[in-house]
Order: C-alpha cells, then sequence, then structure tokens
C-alpha cells in the first residue's frame, strides 16, 4: 500500500550508527519556515547552509550543525526539505528527529500547529515522493537503491549511469519508435480499403525491425546490469576430496574453508563473495556428494543438492588422480545422472566441469569439450576458470557501456520482444490482421512503460520502494 503523500514526514537519513555526521531530513508539501524558526532561531537563505545551534523546546542547543533549506520544487522528492546536519551520535540523531516532532506539533501566535500531521517517514517514501513529482523515473528510483548497495566498482559506476538516465533514455527512445509506430497502425485502421498499401509505403515492416534491433541492443545491456547488480551464485559440487575447499580457498584468496585428505570435512555450505570483472560471485563450497550413514553429512549432501538446484553456475569438479577407479567413476556418473548431464538438454548451461589436480597428474588425459583442467593448490588454470564462468553465465564486454538494471526490468524488455515479434508475425501473415497488429504493439509499448513506471501498479511500487532504507 502507498503511504500517505500528501503528509510531511522526518527521518534520520544517514546509516545507523556512529558517524562524524548525521542528518536528519524533512520534506512537507507546505513551507517549512514554522518549523525552522522553531529549530534555528531565524530564517535560512534558499540553499545555503546555515551554522549554528540545533535547539530543543527551551532554546537550548541539542547540538551545533548545519541547517539547509531547499524551497519546493528544487530539492530531492521536489517538496519543501530541511536537512539539519549535525554529529553523527544515534542519541544526538534521534534527539533531533523527536524535536522535529514536537515543533511541528507546537502552535504558533495564531494557535496553528507549525507543521501539522508531521510523521515518521515509511521505507523508501522520500524517493518516492521525488518519483511522484517527476523528480525521478521509476528506473532511476531503483537506482538509487542499487548505488547505495552496489559490491563492486563496476556496479557503482553502472548505477551512477542508470541513475543519471542513460537506462531510461534508451527505454524512452524505444517508447517513442513504438508510439509513432502505432500512430502510423492507428491511422490506417479507418480505410481498411488502403491499409496494407498505405504500410507498405510508410515502411512498416523496416520500422518495427529497426525497433526489435535497437530493443536487443538495450536487452543485451540490461542483461550485463543485471548480472553486475544480483551477481552470480556459483556453486562447488562434486565428490568429497576432489578438491571444492581448496578451490574456494584460491578464489579467494584466504583460507576460509578446512582442507585435510578426510573425506566429509565439509558438512554445510561455506560461502564467500568475490568480483571478475566487477561482477560479484557468490562462490559456495558444499558437502561432497557420497552416500553417508553419518546423518549430519546427510543433511550436509541434502542441503549441497538443494544448492546446486539455485545456482546460476555449477562447478563440477572431478579428481585427475582417481580416474579409472571402477568406484570412483561409477559415484562421477551418479552425479552426473542426476545433474541431467546425459539427457536431451545435455550438457546444461549451468555446468561447468572442472578437473581439479593437474599438477598431480603427467600428462594430461584427454578431457570433454569446454572443461577445464587445473590446481587449485598451485594455482594454475584459475584465470582460465574465470573466464569461462563470465562466459558461461553471459558476461561480455559491452562497448557502449552498462547500466545497473534488475530482473524485472529484463522481464519487461523480454515481454516488449514477444509482443514485437507477435506484432511482425502479423505483419507478415497472408492476409494481415491490422487490429490484431495494432494491439500486440500496444502490448509491447505497455511492457516498456513498465519500466520507467508509466504502467506500473501500485502493488509494485509499494514493494518497490519499501526495500529502502528509512531515510532515503
Amino acid at each position: 500500500m502507498l503511504p500517505r503523500l500528501a503528509d510531511p514526514i522526518a527521518a534520520v537519513a544517514t546509516a545507523p550508527g556512529r558517524g562524524a555526521v548525521g542528518i536528519v531530513r524533512v520534506s512537507s508539501t507546505t513551507p517549512l519556515g514554522p518549523l525552522i524558526e522553531a529549530l534555528c532561531d531565524r530564517a535560512l537563505r534558499p540553499r545555503q547552509a546555515h551554522y549554528g545551534p540545533l535547539l530543543d523546546a527551551r532554546g537550548h542547543a541539542i547540538d551545533h550543525g548545519l541547517a539547509l533549506h531547499f524551497p519546493a520544487p528544487a530539492s530531492y522528492t521536489g517538496e519543501h526539505v530541511l536537512e539539519l546536519q549535525a554529529h553523527g551520535g544515534p542519541v544526538v540523531l534521534q534527539l533531533l528527529l523527536a524535536r522535529c516532532l514536537e515543533a511541528a506539533a507546537e502552535t504558533d501566535a495564531a494557535g496553528r500547529p507549525r507543521l501539522p500531521g508531521l510523521r515518521l517517514a515509511e521505507p523508501g517514501e522520500f524517493t518516492q515522493r521525488a518519483f511522484f513529482n517527476g523528480k525521478l523515473d521509476l528506473a532511476q528510483a531503483e537506482a538509487v537503491a542499487d548505488l547505495i548497495d552496489a559490491s563492486t566498482e563496476a556496479a557503482a559506476r553502472s548505477a551512477a549511469e542508470s541513475l543519471a538516465g542513460a537506462f531510461s533514455r534508451e527505454v524512452e527512445a524505444l517508447h517513442g519508435r513504438i508510439v509513432q509506430l502505432r500512430l502510423l497502425v492507428e491511422a490506417t485502421l479507418d480505410f481498411p480499403e488502403e491499409d496494407i498499401d498505405f504500410l507498405r509505403q510508410a515502411d512498416a515492416e523496416g520500422q518495427l525491425a529497426a525497433i526489435a534491433a535497437a530493443l536487443d541492443a538495450t536487452l543485451d545491456r540490461a542483461r550485463q546490469g543485471a548480472l553486475l547488480r544480483e551477481g552470480i551464485r556459483v556453486v562447488l559440487a562434486g565428490q568429497p576430496n576432489v578438491g571444492k575447499s581448496s578451490l574456494l580457498n584460491a578464489l579467494a584468496g584466504a583460507e576460509l574453508a578446512i582442507v585435510t585428505p578426510i573425506p566429509g570435512t565439509t558438512r554445510d555450505q561455506i560461502g564467500q563473495t568475490i568480483q571478475i570483472e566487477g561482477v560479484p560471485l557468490h562462490v559456495v563450497d558444499t558437502a561432497g556428494l557420497r552416500e553417508s550413514d553419518d546423518e549430519v553429512e546427510r543433511i550436509g549432501v541434502q542441503r549441497s543438492w538443494q544448492a546446486i538446484g539455485a545456482a546460476d553456475a555449477v562447478l563440477f569438479l572431478h579428481d585427475l588422480t582417481r580416474r579409472g577407479q571402477p568406484g570412483y567413476d561409477a559415484a562421477e556418473a551418479g552425479i552426473a545422472a542426476r545433474l541431467d548431464l546425459d539427457g536431451a538438454e545435455a550438457p546444461t548451461a549451468r555446468v561447468l566441469h572442472v578437473f581439479n589436480k593437474a599438477d598431480a597428474v603427467a600428462p594430461l588425459p584427454a578431457l570433454p569439450p569446454g572443461a577445464i583442467a587445473l590446481s587449485a593448490r598451485q594455482g594454475e588454470g584459475l584465470d582460465t576458470l574465470r573466464r569461462a564462468l563470465l562466459e558461461r553465465v553471459g558476461w561480455h564486454a559491452v562497448p557502449e557501456g552498462r547500466f545497473i538494471a534488475r530482473e524485472r526490468h529484463v522481464q519487461a524488455l523480454r515481454a516488449t520482444k514477444v509482443h514485437l515479434e507477435l506484432a511482425a508475425g502479423q505483419l507478415h501473415a497472408p492476409a494481415p490482421a491490422l487490429d490484431l497488429f495494432a494491439e500486440e504493439l500496444r502490448l509491447a509499448h505497455d511492457a516498456l512503460g513498465a519500466i520507467t513506471g508509466r504502467m506500473t501498479p501500485d502493488e509494485l511500487l509499494g514493494e518497490i520502494f519499501g526495500r529502502f532504507c528509512i531515510g532515503k
């Protein structure tokens, strides 16, 4: 449910905990002069920092700091905004916030509250107001949270591009081209005896193809942006003692997992996030896949299979020093069958074969196509593995640059692509049904609108902004 957007709101706008500086923010559709007078005992010049005491109800200083007033519409939310910058202790900031609420309820000389209805902001409500007041579109608003949450430099840069409007401009350009084609088609529906010839003369087919090509380019960059934001969940799978923990340690560059020659050392999942070319990789070491009488180990193996099912990429580790041993090979075949490597859709795009302990085998035997030989202990072959992982999940260089994107953006672009393909099918039919062609263009138009907020239901808006921090 959307919050009450007409209410004035206040919140601590900096992260919880101690810091050098903390900020309390107030936003309101009504002027903030009376509240400013109570807190600062003077008027503030717009968009200028004023240093001085920040006062309690008795006129005593809670703290000394900066006060900034941003009259509407030249503010983050598009409303009247007051920011109080004080020392960043939790108690100080809570006292300032409580004083804002208290002062808002106080009456002036005419008996009117200084700022009627001031309440605590809900998560993401400041940015939500910026969206509703036209300061940001929905994709830019989401980029605010993505910039805050970025776990790599590449993700932060891409989020900044989206916040600056790079993604939105591409979507809006596609949106405009579809609108132009829709106008053309709608105009022909009033003259059915001339519609096909008119569309051919206007090169409707060429326009549709050009839109589809531009959409494919945007979709490709959005997929890359989604990888930067979400990262890749990589699971290390295989029998006990094939080197999964050693590989995790090698990729992380730290001794995270215990490595011993004793089978079954790893009984639960151990995870670490690393980055390759700016892409976050959430690497999970799992219990060795085998039958066991140990109840704890059986639970660990069950969790391993659950992790494999949820992974974006699975590194199926093999031990080169044990190849040819009947028991080992039989267990390998059983794991492979369960991974569905031998089925009609095999090998699955998620599974990458990694043959470990290459330093202990000479010469190397022939390996399956696409497999990688390495030594987790010596670090040989790790760069090849890193490149292969990125290729397996579809990462590649994008010359035009990247913008951050979410899975919902990718899904909206895919839906747009489907409707454009259906529209092309109608246009190429022996007896084109132009009303259906126009309808598919409308649906493509609506799918794109969900990205920037043109066609977004309130329930989705509530979910998106509810994931923000309180003061944003």
